[in-house]
């Protein structure tokens, strides 16, 4: 795939992350543009291909544009841009009074994407990923690892669509529309890995990261898992049940925040007490 090339004269800035930049275009408002740091060239070809995978499937997530590169060097994709959006997060902080109607849709979205069946040979096993993962980790002892690799292997195959990282920062909406966004670990596998996060987000993260990076309270994110909780699990499972399915599939992303982070994360590791 070729990258077209454009200028970011056309652009602004309008946020950051871990690998890179987003723009909005200047006078094209359906535009955005997310951008790579300089030198990453594969991940932003690997996240299109990706992306034109996905959308194909059917799941609601913004059209893919063109692969490109700016005149400096710097590798990115560009979206149809959804104009006037807001994420559950978001919404959710700014009309707490709403907490049940927003856990309840980010819900019911979660349980569509989940029941989308996906060709194997089209995308990555989640136990691969986390294999590797744990291959990778410097802070876990051996006997550790070859306890959580017993644990993920034993964990019952589905061949369904992962987000990868299911937050609720990662839904969007605007009027009746819905949208996944940021599907660069879109994978496939059992359902748990996935809502895993929205556990670790709403439930296992401290105030300060909640306030910071979703913008409210703690209380109003566990007021969001309890309500999300029944919506998709059931509502004739009690939440300690739930709790107790999923907590240990939360303690296995502190395999991808001590990759982030490049230190071991006691408060998440203690989620993983059942599998140790």
């Amino acid at each position: 795939m070729e990258p077209l090339k454009i200028t970011l004269n056309d652009y602004v800035l309008s946020g950051g992350g871990a690998n890179g930049e987003s723009y909005d275009h200047k006078t094209d408002p359906s535009v955005m543009l997310k951008l790579y740091f300089p030198g990453k060239i594969q991940q932003p070809l690997d996240e299109m291909n990706l992306a034109l995978k996905v959308y194909a499937l059917g799941i609601p997530t913004p059209e893919p544009g063109e692969y490109v590169v700016t005149e400096d060097g710097r590798y990115g994709i560009r979206f149809h841009r959804i104009v006037g959006k807001k994420s559950y997060s978001r919404a959710t902080a700014d009309e707490p009074e709403k907490v049940a109607q927003f856990a309840s849709e980010f819900a019911q979205m979660c349980l569509q994407l989940h029941s989308t069946k996906v060709d194997p040979a089209q995308f990555e096993d989640v136990k691969d990923r986390y294999y590797r993962l744990l291959a990778e980790n410097p802070f876990f002892t051996k006997a550790e690892k070859d306890k959580i690799a017993r644990y993920i292997a034993d964990v019952p195959e589905e061949m369904t669509a992962i987000h990868g990282d299911l937050q609720y920062s990662n839904a969007i909406f605007v009027g009746d529309k819905r949208y996944f966004i940021d599907l660069g670990d879109f994978c496939r596998g059992n359902h748990l890995f996935d809502v895993a996060m929205v556990y670790l987000c709403c439930v296992l993260n401290g105030e300060d990261f909640i306030r910071e990076t979703f913008h409210m309270d703690k209380p109003l994110a566990l007021r969001f898992w309890e309500e999300f909780a029944p919506v998709y699990f059931g509502s004739d499972r009690p939440l300690s049940s739930i709790e107790e399915e999923i907590r240990p599939f939360a303690g296995l992303k502190t395999l991808i925040i001590e990759r982030d982070t490049r230190c071991p994360m006691p408060e998440f590791r203690a989620a993983l007490t059942s599998i140790l």
